[in-house]
């Protein structure tokens, strides 16, 4: 709800994010190969659009380092960066890209980000951090390096032509880099990036940056985003609708995920489809403005709400004060080093890498830590759109590796507890177990890609001799049809070695399938059993009598409380059961 109070907070929150931005829509512009003046473009018009009709009170969309670095990945093998031609091609780029976050939010395909791991996202990151930082290093080091050069080629050019570094150029940007670092180090409220680009703007000029051999931004035109028709033709749409469907999906992955974060702290519920939709039409509206593909800022979004922001009316307030800037200021970007640009972007490469995470993934999962360096790796040496793929695949891969294979495990109430807890008996060496019935727990699926690795734990146990199982189903939380087919095949598999099988504890929505396929009745509505006690009552009468005499475990209630068994000592007395 909009109040005179909000309006206030709103106002303020933008004005710190306007200022933040034209540092950042600058050097996000250069990322993606693209003369500034695109960076603040699509920083003025998308922001609106997405407020408007996305869910999130605090998202600011615009230009972001991992989407400008893929438009760069994608367009610098099309055409020369920073010509029309180059140009033309973004601004279609935007449009295919939002086109497609349109038509997933519109197909209510909200849920499809949560298949791309963090894993996935932090390796790709990490790839893109690095792919940014060394994108850069012909700009801060003053050499003059052919475009389109892969990973590897450009760390060789580099190392092969180190002594043509310029040291003017190199003293630029490191100054401001130093600057940057110690004000976001030590003086907080003075933007960081904004004052190192100033200083280094004075101390260039002073210098003589036509003298040291310097390049400038140059001045960039003071006017609004001109109203143009992307170049939709067959051939520009054809060419480009791989990687616009790649910059959709981690476009609304970044988007996403930022919403979702600052949601947490904000006590907002996301609708993930309406943020689709709403970052959709910001860039299908931003293309008919020259903008080029972005997202949701981390940076951006976080000051907004830390900021004060109350309503998305804040993302509006911001791109028109933004407006007003560049209209006003824009003359002095003339004395802008492409340098201090470049050191600004070494030091947000750096910061895009999370440490910390990438160390928690690779001590707590293998199959994560693979995911991740794949990903990493697969950033660096493969076309951007390729490596998110990979990561894809290679987590729902380990993810239905591991589903394939439920954890199987024979239960049998341990004696030494008083409460009679069944506990794994591969993991309790002092357990006994039943010579007649079997306790199997299951903790997974029961489905159709799952079946081959349950047949074989069964198998082995019939091999074994086995001919009646309880199965305890109380871990299963969902059965396909081939499952209930199994559960079925297997209960007939026992009966005719003259056991069978029973079941206890499923939940009722696994049964579900059961139900309506009839199988439930087939094996039959008896052996299905809500608690263990239920089911040893009904099964311990159908064990063999002579059998049980023989058997010195006793490990059931049911067979401590048989009077026409001889007694053998135990090593508790049993006072509860499950």
């Amino acid at each position: 709800m909009v109040t005179t109070r909000t309006l206030k907070s709103d106002v303020l929150a933008a004005m710190t994010g306007a200022i933040i931005v034209l540092p950042q829509g600058v050097a996000f512009a250069m990322i993606a190969g693209l003369p500034p003046i695109y960076g603040l473009y699509t920083a003025m018009i998308p922001p609106i659009i997405a407020a408007l009709f996305g869910s999130s009170w605090h998202l600011i969309s615009g230009p972001t380092t991992t989407i400008s670095l893929i438009v760069f990945a994608t367009l610098s093998v099309l055409a020369e960066p920073g010509t029309m031609e180059y140009v033309n091609l973004a601004i279609v780029l935007a449009f295919i890209a939002g086109s497609f976050r349109l038509l997933m939010g519109l197909a209510r395909f909200g849920t499809l980000v949560n298949f791309v791991s963090s894993s996935v996202v932090v390796g790709f990151t990490a790839g893109a951090a690095l792919l940014i930082g060394i994108s850069q290093l012909k700009h801060v080091l003053g050499l003059k390096m052919p475009n389109g050069l892969a990973f590897h080629d450009t760390v060789g050019y580099i190392i092969t032509h180190f002594t043509l570094i310029n040291p003017w150029i190199l003293l630029v940007a490191g100054l401001t880099m130093v600057i940057a670092l110690v004000l976001k180090r030590w003086v907080k409220k003075v933007p960081p990036f904004l004052t190192g680009m100033v200083v280094a703007s004075v101390v260039t000029y002073f210098l003589g940056a036509a003298d040291k051999g310097i390049p400038l931004v140059g001045q960039m035109p003071a006017h609004l985003p001109p109203f143009r028709v992307p170049d939709l033709t067959l051939a520009n749409i054809t060419k480009l609708g791989s990687s616009g469907f790649a910059i959709a999906l981690l476009g609304l992955i970044e988007a996403t995920a930022i919403g979702r974060s600052i949601a947490l702290r904000s006590q907002q519920r996301l609708d993930s489809n309406q943020e689709f939709i709403g970052q959709g039409l910001a860039y299908i509206v931003g293309s008919f403005f020259s903008c080029y593909p972005g997202s949701g800022s981390f940076t951006r979004s976080g000051v907004n709400f830390d900021a004060g922001a109350k309503t998305p009316l804040a993302a509006v307030f911001a791109s028109l004060m933004l407006i007003l800037i560049v209209l006003f200021i824009a003359p002095l970007s003339a004395y802008l080093p492409i340098a201090a640009m470049g050191g600004v972007i070494l030091i947000v490469a750096y910061n895009l890498i999370n440490f910390q995470e990438i160390k928690k993934v690779i001590r707590a999962s293998g199959s994560e830590a693979t995911v991740l360096i794949a990903t990493f790796l697969a950033t660096l040496f493969f076309e951007l759109e390729f490596a998110i793929y990979i990561g894809i695949f290679l987590s729902l891969f380990f993810y239905l590796r591991r589903t394939s294979k439920p954890h199987i495990a024979i239960m049998a109430p341990d004696q030494k507890d008083v409460r009679h807890h069944f506990l794994n008996t591969e993991r309790q060496d002092h357990i006994a177990q039943c010579p007649q019935l079997k306790v199997v727990r299951i903790d997974g699926s029961l489905f159709y890609g799952a079946i081959d690795h349950i047949e074989g734990f069964f198998e082995a146990l019939r091999d074994e001799g086995t001919h009646r199982v309880l199965l305890l189903a109380d871990g299963i939380n969902f059965v396909d049809l081939a499952g209930a087919e199994w559960l079925l095949h297997e209960s007939e598999r026992l009966r005719s070695r003259g056991g069978d099988l029973y079941i206890t504890g499923m939940k009722i929505v696994a049964q579900d399938i059961l139900f309506r396929s009839g199988i439930k009745e087939q094996i039959g509505t008896d052996h299905f059993f809500s608690t263990k006690k239920q089911a040893l009552a009904a099964i311990y009468p159908l064990l063999d009598p002579a059998r049980c005499e023989q058997c010195t475990a006793r490990i059931f209630w049911e067979c401590q409380q048989d009077d026409r068994l001889p007694v053998v000592e135990q090593p508790n007395e049993m006072i509860a059961r499950d």
